[in-house]
């Protein structure tokens, strides 16, 4: 089956609870087949049966009625190019993207359930759902967890839960994240104060690709910290619980900004509009920031448009790999960047 990457990802729609700061939930379950070496001690060998029991697991009839269709590609067969779009659309880990050896990824047709085999675990179960759906995202990675354990025999410990290869993950082997907008929090300069408060509670703050990376255009990911000796619903719980406090201090920082010099965020929004629309040449990390700055007038009613899904649907459609994938065929930095304005340009111009 063709792999259709220009598609829009169920993550990119921009509707749900706390959709205004709160861009995306993903729930993550890491496991690992009974019988077989962890990852870093695995042979092509193993490589191959992990794939192969994944292939015929998804394929089988409890699975495909519990969750749908699920689709396997392997990933030698996929360019580097078409490898990392995965990553600019957040379903692989850039790890994975460019890991040698046997390594696949299975994807439902809206992207909301993906599975990266051979990653750091031998399956690491990801469902992607927009806006705060952390309990929601939590109900279809269960349900795929289940299906699968009835094809699968997972490493499992009475004691210790599910057995990883990361001893961070041990227990229920759950990852929990949102994905958040957090401008105002950022121009107010409270953002360094209030995300290094989150590891108290056990809460980890990291870039827009996940752990290792940088944040861009004031998006940051939080995610529980810890999986052993807490339930998934306690994980779930208790990143919903901060997420939305998260959301909340950026309101306020929002009506901050409003209260102390309107005419000065008005200017800022405007000017980065104007600079999206009319820029003959444009970097990935200038538009993220400028897409931010559309994004907060659209949130507090500064802007009428573009609309949210529109916005997600840019964060990845600006980045260089899908730019070239769009124009086909490769292109210096230059090039992508002339590319890059022209496409923003007329996606984002006002009606006459």
């Amino acid at each position: 089956m063709v792999l259709d990457l220009e598609k829009v990802s169920k993550w990119m729609e921009g509707s749900g609870p706390h959709a205004d700061i709160v861009i995306s939930s993903r729930i993550r379950l890491a496991r690992n087949l009974k019988g077989i070496p962890f990852s870093n001690l695995m042979t092509k060998q193993h490589q191959v049966k992990v794939i192969e029991q994944v292939n015929n697991a998804i394929n089988a009839p409890g699975v495909i009625q519990s969750v749908g269709k699920l689709n396997l590609y392997s990933l030698k067969e996929l360019s580097p190019l078409e490898r990392q779009i995965l990553v600019e659309k957040h379903i692989i880990s850039p790890e994975l993207a460019e890991a040698q050896g046997e390594r696949a990824v299975v994807l439902r047709n809206d992207d909301a359930l993906s599975i990266m085999v051979n990653e750091e675990d031998h399956i690491r179960l990801q469902c992607l759902l927009p806006a705060l759906m952390l309990h929601e995202a939590w109900r279809l990675a269960d349900a795929a967890d289940d299906a699968f354990e009835n094809e699968l025999e997972f490493s499992f410990d009475q004691q210790l839960g599910f057995l990883t290869s990361c001893p961070t993950n041990v227990g229920t082997g759950l990852r929990a994240s949102t994905m958040l907008h957090l401008p105002a929090l950022v121009l107010t300069k409270q953002a360094g104060k209030v995300l290094s408060a989150l590891t108290k509670v056990g809460v980890a703050v990291r870039g827009l690709y996940g752990e290792g990376t940088e944040s861009q255009g004031n998006l940051f990911q939080v995610s529980n910290q810890l999986t052993l000796g807490h339930s998934e619903e306690e994980i779930i719980n208790n990143l919903s619980i901060v997420t939305v406090r998260l959301a909340d201090q950026e309101r306020e920082a929002r009506e901050l900004l409003r209260k102390q010099n309107l005419w000065k965020l008005e200017d800022r929004i405007w000017r980065a509009y104007g600079v999206l629309t009319n820029a003959r040449i444009l970097s990935a990390q200038e538009a993220l920031q400028l897409i931010s700055d559309v994004r907060l007038g659209v949130e507090m009613n500064i802007l009428k448009s573009p609309d949210q899904r529109l916005l997600n649907q840019l964060m990845v459609q600006v980045q260089p790999a899908y730019l070239q994938l769009k124009n086909k065929k490769e292109m210096t930095p230059f090039d992508r960047d002339v590319y890059r304005a022209q496409m923003v340009r007329k996606l984002l111009a006002m009606p006459s």
